[in-house]
């Protein structure tokens, strides 16, 4: 099975995410429904890894948090984009959970991402060249943004590859303790 621990977007989140979708040549958007913000990617695991990754996440303790989703970026840059993002006003609680679930994965027997976390919420893929109006399209829509939202648990995802693109089924939620504010 394919792993990854993520937060959940309300259903209002989402819809202002879907508005932008649209009007961006060649884009493959993703689906309202699988609009998440990563915390850590996993990957392949069998079923007694995928149990001990579920047991050490529910150890995980950190208070909740809002967050907000404003701006849109890219990974890649000139003929090799990857893909589009609205990004996360990350702020120090973020910050505590990402690094608790990943001190949480590493004692499950993963070894520690490689990559630097860049909170965002992919709103679409790109394959092969750019899409021209990419610059038009970030023009148009820089203004993006949401309300915040309470954060009150984080989910280990499992990722169904299909013909239409990925499916993602929540296996796991872990609540987050009340915030002191």
């Amino acid at each position: 099975m394919r792993l990854f621990v993520g937060i959940r977007l309300p259903a209002e989140t989402r819809a202002i995410l879907e508005r932008a979708c649209a009007g961006l040549e060649g884009a493959r958007w993703v689906r309202p429904e699988n609009m998440h913000l990563t915390l850590r990617f996993i990957g392949e695991v069998g079923g007694t890894e995928a149990g001990d990754i579920d047991a050490a996440l529910g150890d995980v303790r950190a208070a909740g948090f809002e967050l907000a989703l404003n701006g849109l970026g890219h990974f890649g840059n000139g003929r090799k984009v990857r893909a589009l993002w609205a990004a996360v006003e990350a702020g120090q609680p973020l910050a505590r959970l990402h690094e608790k679930v990943e001190a949480a994965v590493v004692r499950a027997g993963r070894e520690p991402e490689g990559r630097k976390f860049r909170p965002h919420v992919t709103l679409a893929r790109f394959k092969g060249r750019p899409p021209r109006n990419l610059g038009d399209y970030l023009e148009a829509h820089n203004r993006l943004s949401t309300p915040a939202f309470p954060v009150v648990a984080f989910t280990l995802f499992e990722s169904h590859m299909g013909h239409g693109g990925s499916h993602y089924e929540a296996l796991s939620d872990y609540a987050l303790e009340a915030s002191a504010e």
